[in-house]
């Protein structure tokens, strides 16, 4: 019986335009080697373009706003179960080596394994910081230390490699889920050499993105790029810089460490490469990642390989992270939990022509719940389709852009008549879905927009109650009118 097996490889602020297979500069022949062998997939979002937010949707199956970890510093909600819980009560292995960013800590992390890993193989930041003195500690957090020829064994990178590479050893017998989460190339961006000298200024080319004068974009826009000295187009610089294209090349290489051995001696696992979010590289001013749809903050690399895989496909349609956890859970046979909010992908890496039919949501709320910084609360309810993106900023100007003739997000047309049909459609699915996840900042307020002119205000919104749906045997929710359990979960109040 051929076991179950599933590795995922994830890296920390790799935008689309930071892997060569979808046609960047930065070199990074091992996660090439998957669109070789398997299936790339080319317009996949986010569900939230922050560390943590975005890790709690991958590893829970629920968007941020439902999972309870919608700000960095915010834990998970108590009642949420992440993918480990549910693997390992079916009798699958489950490791989780490297950045978590799930326990409402520091950057860092409490060195705690949560419930659902293998606490042998658990190996957050906290494990690697206390393997270090408190000088090799500051040492590691500068970037120009990559400038000092670092041995590679002081890295945490390797140092997880190392750690992924006993997993697969041990359970190469077994049914198992690793993931394999390396905070590289997240600054500060340390790498050996050859890497660390790899590169000479910015890596990609200048892009109209970086001459959008930002006059029609909501006024948050401005603030951001005016705090990143990216107000005038001229001023900006382009691309990726050198410490961050580097560091993507050296974790490459600490990748295909793993591919080569889980190919070896796992030859029929899935093997799946992601990442949490891009960087804005000053790409239409902006620098880092927050609340925008745009392409170079919020469109991530995605690819697969394995048994059943379609070697050298290209999925064109556009993708949600939030469908990853159900595909886990579908090629290891588990059936998909009523409250997950994705849908496996499975058909879609057996037919790349299929389409999902689904839009790609991306939310924001809050960048981080310790610091001040990076703009402080900034609500926004986006949707991705292959046509268009639609963004609603809930305090600010929204946006609205056709894909097809501006791939750049430059011309806002969420006030043009002539493609208010195509938006008021986005706009009523972006409202149906806040409703069917439950997200629990909705209200009229994000359907009644200045340009929504159908919309009346109403303090019942849509008058419904939407309960949770729960498993069966699980704990079901009482009913306020009857006291009795709920007989059905979405019903007028």
């Amino acid at each position: 019986m051929a076991k179950r097996q599933f590795l995922w490889i994830m890296t920390d602020s790799t935008g689309s335009n930071m892997v060569s297979a979808y046609g960047s500069p930065i070199q990074t022949p091992n996660i090439d080697s998957m669109a070789e062998r398997g299936m790339r997939f080319e317009r996949v979002y986010t569900c939230q373009p922050v560390c943590g937010p975005a890790r709690s949707a991958l590893f829970t199956g629920l968007f941020p706003h439902s999972n309870g970890s919608w700000g960095n510093s915010m834990p998970l909600y108590a009642d949420v179960k992440t993918l480990g819980q549910r693997l390992t009560a079916a009798g699958i292995a489950c490791g989780y080596i490297g950045k978590w960013h799930l326990d409402a800590g520091d950057y860092f992390g409490n060195g705690i394994c949560p419930d659902g890993w293998e606490a042998k193989y658990w190996y957050d930041m906290k494990c690697y910081l206390d393997e270090l003195t408190p000088e090799e500690r500051l040492f590691s957090r500068k970037a120009a230390n990559s400038d000092k020829n670092l041995p590679p064994a002081f890295l945490y990178g390797h140092r997880v490699t190392e750690r992924a590479l006993d997993f697969l050893r041990e359970h190469r017998d077994d049914d198992f889920f690793l993931v394999v989460s390396y905070d590289e190339p997240h600054d500060p961006c340390l790498c050996p050499e050859p890497y660390a000298s790899m590169y000479a200024g910015n890596q990609g080319t200048r892009t109209p993105a970086y001459d959008n004068d930002l006059s029609a974009k909501p006024d948050y826009q401005r603030i951001w790029a005016k705090r990143a000295g990216g107000l005038d187009p001229a001023r900006r610089g382009h691309g990726i810089g050198r410490r961050l294209a580097a560091c993507q090349s050296y974790i490459d290489s600490e990748i295909g460490r793993i591919l080569c051995l889980a190919r070896e001696i796992a030859p029929d696992s899935v093997r799946m490469y992601t990442s949490d979010h891009g960087d804005a590289a000053s790409a239409h001013g902006l620098y880092a990642k927050g609340p925008a749809v745009y392409d170079e903050i919020a469109r991530v690399p995605l690819l697969f390989e394995g048994p059943g895989i379609p070697a050298g496909t290209v999925y064109p349609h556009v993708v949600s992270h939030i469908d990853l956890p159900a595909t886990v859970l579908d090629w290891l046979g588990l059936a998909k939990p009523v409250m997950l909010e994705g849908e496996s992908l499975r058909p879609q890496l057996a037919d790349p022509a299929l389409p999902t039919g689904r839009a790609a949501h991306i939310e924001f709320a809050r960048y981080e719940i310790d610091h001040d910084g990076f703009g402080g609360f900034q609500p926004m309810r986006a949707a991705v389709t292959d046509e268009a993106k639609l963004a609603l900023h809930l305090t600010d100007t929204d946006e609205f852009y056709l894909t097809a003739s501006d791939p750049y997000d430059l011309e806002n047309r969420i006030d043009d008549p002539e493609t208010a049909a195509l938006r008021d459609a986005m706009h009523d699915e972006l409202l149906g879905w806040m409703n069917h996840t439950r997200d629990p900042f909705r209200g009229y307020q994000w359907a009644c927009r200045p340009w929504r002119h159908d919309r009346v205000p109403s303090w019942d919104v849509d008058g419904y109650t939407r309960q949770r749906e729960n498993e069966p045997g699980e704990y079901r929710q009482l009913d306020y009118s009857t006291g009795l359990p709920m007989e059905t979960a979405t019903r007028k109040k």
